[in-house]
Formats: structure tokens, C-alpha cells, sequence
């Protein structure tokens, strides 16, 4: 019979909290540094609106949120982005006239 592998997972439980949060990391851009989060589909709960393409981001997508990493806003300044129009914008400049 083969032998089995187990994990010992009683050491630190998942922080489902921090999990649904998605990973935070800092991107250079050509107007300057942005704090950016990956949000799981599962995490998604909201709708928002993408200040790069103008349309929704629908409950359930994944998409990244990103802020000003200089300190220049608060919570107000973080936008909801799809993934690809993140990607793109240096190509495609927010239209959004939140942005």
C-alpha cells in the first residue's frame, strides 16, 4: 500500500479575512508607484465600475484594485480595475472621471 504524506495543519489556521483580500504589491507605472491587489472571483461581491473600459465589474470576476502608493489618498482612492485594463494602461489611459 503506498505510504500517504500528510500535512500538519494545526499550526496556523487560514486567516480566511486576509485570504479573501488577495496579495497587495507595489507596480511602477509611468505616473508613479501603485499599490495593487489581486481580488478573487470569490471574493468579488460588489459590482464596480472599471475607470479603464467604463464597464462593470461583476460580482464574481476576478479583478485587481489599486491605490496611489505615495500616500497622496485614502481609502476613497482605490479603483476596481479588470485585470486586463490594468495591464493596458499605458496603452489606455483611465477615462473615468473619478480617475
Amino acid at each position: 500500500m503506498p505510504r500517504r504524506n500528510r500535512r500538519d495543519d494545526a499550526g496556523q489556521p487560514l486567516d480566511q479575512d486576509l485570504a479573501r483580500r488577495g496579495v497587495q504589491a507595489v507596480q511602477a507605472w509611468s505616473d508613479g508607484e501603485w499599490l495593487v491587489r489581486a481580488i478573487p472571483g470569490k471574493a468579488s461581491v460588489k459590482t464596480y465600475r472599471c475607470p479603464g473600459c467604463q464597464q462593470e465589474v461583476a460580482p464574481g470576476v476576478a479583478h485587481v484594485v489599486a491605490w496611489p502608493a505615495d500616500g497622496r489618498g485614502d481609502a476613497t482612492d482605490r479603483r476596481h480595475w479588470h485585470s486586463g485594463c490594468w495591464r493596458s494602461r499605458d496603452r489606455r489611459r483611465p477615462t473615468s472621471r473619478y480617475w
